[in-house]
């Protein structure tokens, strides 16, 4: 099996900008060309778009206007993990010799149909993912005794982190106060606990070991996929107060890669809303359940970037379909030593967690030097 690596990427601010979706699609995949001149457009084999938005037909779209003709064009969509989703389908043909070298873009506008599940009757009229969320909130302080004022932190901390990310949405920090304080939307959510939609787009070229190295003097290999879909609809979990599917993902990226969770020096985290880091954390076992808020804490208190060091979805912002894609390129930004006032001190190895609606579906990637 080809060895497979991040010769490139690209990535536009996150804002509420009003924008057709084919021009931000463009936006980052620009970027990639601007800032790596090695890459030839001519030896793209394929073109994978990443989106929820309801246009059609917008990988071929995104060749013509990039100056493209791939071999394989195609859409991914899989609410908020399409990036990831398109990462692996990107892998894949890479990994099998369909293909050399792959260009994938993932993009979102801020009125993003993916945001809410029509099919899932379940839910009745609570379509809307605060719902879920507010749903794990409740079962996952219940459990663990955990009050909102220590989970507040996750969004404080992120916020904070977010401030040193020049394309994150969030340009504010806030205290555990403003955060209890901000406008009540469920029982157990408020609105600072909640990432927001945004329009956004975040592009990367992913190629063979030989092309990888021709491209680039830093590369970052991918070297563990992990990938779980429990169901559609979120009520068939066996628990709202874990992540069965990120376990599951987890353990195979893990073991694919030969690396146990302590040899992780940072990593990105699906924190959708407050109480998916914690319980992303423990799922993936960095932590003994319950202890999730342990890690955070300590994090926060010592300005340590190690989990959302780019400040994850609540302060980055979070168009569903280039956040996959956004999350990997910060973790190659930290391994290759450039992510500037976030960085990390001397990572080998990092971890991507992606999932999607109340985490019935995962996926995790392990990244290394």
């Amino acid at each position: 099996m080809n060895k497979v690596g991040i010769a490139g990427y690209g990535i536009t601010p996150f804002s509420k900008e009003d924008k057709k979706i084919e021009s931000v699609l463009l936006d980052s995949t620009k970027e990639i060309f601007r800032n790596n001149s090695k890459i030839n457009k001519d030896e793209i084999d394929a073109v994978l778009v990443s989106t929820n938005n309801n246009s059609k037909y917008l990988s071929p779209i995104l060749s013509e206007m990039s100056g493209i003709q791939p071999k394989i064009s195609h859409t991914v969509e899989s609410l908020c993990n399409s990036g990831t989703n398109s990462i692996v389908s990107a892998y894949s043909y890479i990994a099998s010799g369909l293909a050399d070298m792959v260009l994938i873009s993932g993009a979102e506008r801020y009125d993003s149909p993916g945001q809410i599940l029509e099919w899932d009757d379940s839910r009745g009229e609570y379509k809307h993912p605060i719902f879920w969320a507010s749903i794990f909130s409740k079962s996952y302080k219940r459990k663990f005794s955990i009050s909102d004022e220590q989970l507040a932190i996750v969004s404080v901390k992120n916020h904070k982190q977010a401030k040193e990310n020049p394309n994150a949405l969030s340009k504010k920090t806030y205290t555990v106060n403003d955060v209890i304080n901000s406008k009540k939307l469920t029982e157990d959510l408020r609105l600072l606990d909640c990432s927001r939609p945004c329009t956004g787009s975040a592009s990367m070229i992913l190629a063979s070991e030989k092309k990888t190295k021709q491209l680039t003097d830093k590369p970052v290999w991918i070297t563990g996929i992990g990938q779980k879909t429990i169901s559609a609809g979120f009520t068939k979990n066996s628990s709202f107060s874990s992540m069965e599917s990120t376990k599951m993902a987890g353990h195979t990226a893990l073991k694919m890669s030969n690396k146990n969770i302590r040899n992780i020096d940072v990593a990105e985290i699906h924190d959708a809303f407050s109480v998916c880091e914690p319980m992303a954390l423990e799922s993936l076992g960095f932590s003994e359940d319950g202890n999730g808020m342990q890690i955070i804490n300590e994090l926060h208190s010592t300005d340590d970037f190690k989990i959302n060091p780019r400040g994850g979805l609540i302060g980055s912002g979070h168009p569903l379909g280039a956040t996959g894609i956004a999350q990997t390129i910060e973790i190659t930004q930290q391994l290759q030593g450039i992510a500037d006032k976030r960085q990390v001190d001397n990572p080998k190895s990092g971890l991507v967690h992606n999932m999607s609606a109340a985490a019935t579906s995962s996926t995790v990637l392990i990244l290394e030097t």
